[in-house]
C-alpha cells in the first residue's frame, strides 16, 4: 500500500503546540461539573461489583457481569483512591484524555497532520463523548481501545511486525473485554479488506483475526451459554431512535449538527466513491475502512434486532472515532484558511452548545435518584427494620450510598438479596424466595420495600406486585414515599406505628 507521507514526517512543535492545547480544552470540559451529577444505578452496581473479593468477583463475572470486566478491573485498583463519585468518574476522564493524542494519530497515519487535529478538536468538544467521559463506566475505555486497535489495524497493513501485530491482537482482544460490542468494530476491520486487492494484503496481518478470535472465545462461550438475557429489557429500535441516536453521536446540538455533519462527511467520501473502483488503493480503502466503522456497527445490530432487540445508543459510542475522521477529512477539503476557518468555528459552536446543554440537564439517561431515597431511608429507619429490594441489583445503589453517608452502620436487616454477612455474587442475581420471605417478615415490626425500575403501562411489574401483596397482608400500616425513578414503601405493624 502506498506509504502515507505524515508516517514519517516529524512532528512540528506547532502540531505538538497545537495538540497540548486541544487536549488542555478536552481536559477542562471533562473535569467541569464531574462530580455533580447524580451516580446512577450502573454506575453503583459497577461499584459493588468491584468491591466483592475476588472469589465472588470472578463468579459474577462469568455468571453474568463478563461485559465490561476489562473495565472493573482497572476499577478495582482505582477504588484504593477513594470511592466518591468524582474520584471514581476521573478514570474515565483519563481514558478519555488519552483518546485525542491517538486519534490525532490516527488521523495523521490515515490522512495527514491537518486532519489529525481537526479530528481530535471534534472529538474534545463532543457532547457525547464528553457525557461518556464523565461516567464511572467502561464507554470511554471502550473508545480509546478501539481507536487503538484501529491505529495498530492501518500500521499493520503497511509495516506489519511483530510489534505492530501484536499490539492489534491485544488492544482489539482488551477491546471486546471493556465491551462487547467492540467485536462488530473488529469484523468492520475485517470486511474493509475485502476493499483492497488481495496482493497487497500481508499474510502476516491476516492472521491477526485468529488469535484475536483466540482471545475472545471466553466471551463468545458466555455468550452463547447467557443468551441475551441481561438485555432483555432493551426495545426494539424505530426510526425515531435511530435519529436521536444521529443527534446524540453528533454532538447533543440537534438537526443542525447533524446536517453539517453529513455534508462534511459526504464531501470526504463522495469524491472518491464517485471515481474510484470498489477493490483499490490506499486513497479510497481509508474511506471504506471509516464508512464501515461509522455504519457497520449500529446497521448489523439493528437488523439483528428485529429478531432480538439489542439496540442501544450508547454502546455505539465506539462509532464516535469514524465520524469525527470522516468529518475532518471533508472540513480538510477546504483548503482555504478564509473557508476552512468558519467551518471549523460553526462545528466549535453548535458542539459547545450541545457541551453546555449536557451540563444543564442530562441526554441519552435518566438518572434515579438514589442519593435521596438512600438518604430517606437510613435517616428514618428504627434499630430492628428489616429492607427488602424488589429487584436483586437494587440493593446495590443502596449499598454505595449507604457507605458513603453512613458508613458505621449497618442499616436495616436485608432480608432480600441476603446470602450471607458479606457480599457475595449471588446477591446480584436470582429471584425473591417469597416462601422464605413470609417466614421471616414475622419477627419484624416494620419492612421497607425498595422498589426501582419497576413501572409499567399497567402499573407495577409481576414481581414488586408480589412482593407488595405479601407484605400489605402481614402489615396493616402502610405509606409510601417517591423519588425519581425510586420508590419506597414501608410496611408496619400496628405497635410499630408512630
Amino acid at each position: 500500500m502506498p506509504q502515507s507521507s505524515a508516517r514519517y514526517r516529524a512532528f512540528s512543535p506547532v502540531e505538538l503546540s497545537s495538540l497540548a492545547l486541544i487536549v488542555a480544552i478536552a481536559a477542562m470540559l471533562r473535569i467541569y461539573l464531574l462530580g455533580e451529577k447524580i451516580f446512577w444505578f450502573d454506575e453503583c452496581v459497577g461499584v459493588e461489583i468491584a468491591r466483592l473479593d475476588w472469589f465472588n468477583f470472578a463468579r459474577i463475572l462469568w455468571r453474568r457481569e463478563a461485559n465490561m470486566s476489562l473495565y472493573y478491573l482497572f476499577l478495582r485498583l482505582w477504588l484504593h483512591l477513594g470511592d466518591t463519585p468524582t474520584i471514581l468518574r476521573s478514570l474515565s476522564v483519563i481514558f478519555a484524555l488519552a483518546t485525542i493524542p491517538t486519534l490525532y494519530l490516527l488521523g495523521r497515519r490515515l490522512f495527514d497532520s491537518r486532519t489529525g487535529l481537526i479530528a481530535a478538536t471534534l472529538m474534545a468538544l463532543n457532547a457525547y463523548h464528553i457525557r461518556y467521559s464523565q461516567e464511572a463506566r467502561s464507554y470511554a475505555l471502550t473508545v480509546l481501545l478501539c481507536v487503538l486497535s484501529s491505529l495498530f489495524f492501518v500500521e499493520s497493513l503497511e509495516n506489519p511486525t511483530h510489534r505492530v501485530r501484536l499490539g492489534h491482537i491485544l488492544t482489539s482482544t482488551l477491546a471486546v473485554y471493556a465491551h462487547f460490542f467492540a467485536a462488530l468494530l473488529i469484523l468492520a476491520q475485517y470486511l474493509s479488506l475485502r476493499f483492497i486487492e488481495g496482493a497487497k494484503i500481508p499474510e502476516q496481518t491476516r492472521k491477526n483475526w485468529r488469535w484475536i478470535g483466540l482471545g475472545i472465545l471466553p466471551v463468545a462461550i458466555f455468550v452463547v451459554s447467557t443468551g441475551a438475557g441481561p438485555l432483555s429489557w432493551i426495545p426494539r429500535p424505530s426510526l425515531r431512535g435511530l435519529w436521536v441516536f444521529a443527534i446524540f453521536l453528533t454532538g447533543n446540538e440537534g438537526p443542525l449538527l447533524v446536517t453539517a455533519s453529513v455534508i462534511a462527511c459526504a464531501a470526504a467520501v463522495l469524491p472518491v466513491f464517485l471515481k474510484k473502483p470498489m477493490r483499490s488503493s490506499w486513497d479510497s480503502w481509508r474511506y471504506w475502512f471509516l464508512v464501515l466503522w461509522l455504519l457497520f456497527p449500529v446497521l448489523f445490530t439493528v437488523t439483528v434486532s428485529f429478531a432480538r432487540p439489542l439496540f442501544l445508543a450508547r454502546y455505539f459510542v465506539l462509532c464516535l472515532p469514524a465520524l469525527n475522521l470522516l468529518v475532518a477529512a471533508g472540513l480538510a477539503r477546504l483548503r482555504w484558511f478564509w473557508l476552512l476557518a468558519p467551518a471549523l468555528l460553526v462545528f466549535a459552536v453548535l458542539s459547545m452548545r450541545g457541551t453546555i446543554s449536557y451540563y444543564e440537564h442530562d441526554f441519552d439517561l435518566r438518572r434515579d435518584n438514589w442519593p435521596d431515597a438512600s438518604q430517606y431511608l437510613l435517616s428514618n429507619a428504627r434499630p430492628g427494620d428489616a429492607i427488602v429490594f424488589d429487584i436483586a441489583m437494587g440493593r446495590m445503589p443502596y449499598e454505595y450510598y449507604r457507605s458513603l453517608l453512613n458508613p458505621r452502620s449497618a442499616g436495616p436487616t436485608v432480608l432480600y438479596p441476603n446470602h450471607g454477612p458479606r457480599m457475595t455474587y449471588m446477591d446480584f442475581v436470582g429471584k425473591p424466595d417469597y416462601a422464605q420471605l413470609k417466614r421471616s417478615i414475622s419477627q419484624y415490626p416494620r419492612i421497607w420495600l425498595v422498589l426501582s425500575y419497576v413501572e409499567s403501562p399497567s402499573g407495577l411489574d409481576p414481581n414488586a406486585s408480589s412482593l407488595v401483596a405479601l407484605l400489605r397482608a402481614a402489615y396493616p400500616g402502610y405509606k409510601e414515599y417517591h423519588f425519581t425513578g425510586v420508590d419506597i414503601c414501608l410496611f408496619a405493624k400496628p405497635e410499630a406505628e408512630p
